[in-house]
């Protein structure tokens, strides 16, 4: 991408629109959900209910670089030390936006199936290789067109993509004992399961509140900057 082709992609209402979902979403990452076992200070936020989202508004370009936007921000404002952990942390939703943002087969199957891989090569991995299994959910999904063009599979694969991404790293950077990896097996089905309902509800507000928000103030946006899902509005 050329200079004048990063100019006219990143133009003045893309650029508000990335802003937006980065404030945002840097509130939302303020809010703790659930804690994340085997590392001291690490948490689930509300970040997780609806980060992925922003590809689908966006495009998956505009939206991965509004997420890194979010993260970044919130990394260098809350003073987080450069630790292995907190820089892995980044890099989940970032698949999971993407993901979310196309229904493209090739990237989001290679995602979860190199996680699942690298996950397997670990030796703690191997003794609970079932636990690899959440997985294949998203490349299922995009193997089925009904499910791969829904909502609810759309966010499904969003969050399980993420989790494998966050997955295969963490195993081989956080000390874990088979019967731990086991424990999560049902907090993982638990939380992904909410993470999925929470994207899916969060995207179909997200898409009436523009709608509304753009007509009533009558502001035209073309739909390469901002993606409307008309199914979705009021």
């Amino acid at each position: 991408m050329g200079l004048n082709q990063f100019k006219e992609f990143f133009n003045k209402k893309r650029v508000i629109f990335i802003a937006l979902f980065a404030i945002f979403a840097f509130i939302a990452q303020r809010i703790n959900f659930s804690g994340l076992i085997g590392a001291e200070n690490q948490f689930f936020t509300l970040f997780q209910f609806f980060g992925p989202i922003a590809g689908a508004f966006l495009g998956p370009i505009a939206g991965v670089a509004a997420v890194l936007l979010a993260e970044t921000t919130d990394f260098l404002i809350a003073g987080k030390e450069a630790t292995l952990v907190n820089i892995i942390r980044l890099f989940p939703m970032l698949f999971a936006t993407y993901y979310f943002a196309t229904n493209k087969r090739a990237l989001n199957i290679a995602i979860p199936v190199i996680s699942i891989m690298l996950f397997l090569a670990n030796p703690i991995g191997r003794q609970v290789w079932f636990f690899a299994l959440f997985w294949t959910i998203p490349i299922i999904i995009r193997l089925i067109p009904r499910l791969s063009d829904s909502v609810p599979g759309r966010s499904l694969g969003a969050t399980f993509t993420a989790h494998s991404v966050g997955g295969a790293l963490w195993i081989w950077t956080v000390p874990m004992t088979v019967s731990q990896m086991i424990a999560l097996i049902p907090i993982v089905a638990y939380e992904r399961l909410l993470f999925a309902a929470g994207i899916g509800i969060s995207f179909i507000l997200v898409n009436a509140i523009l709608d509304l928000a753009l007509t009533r103030l009558n502001i035209k946006v073309n739909q390469e900057v901002l993606r409307i899902d008309k199914k979705f509005t009021i």
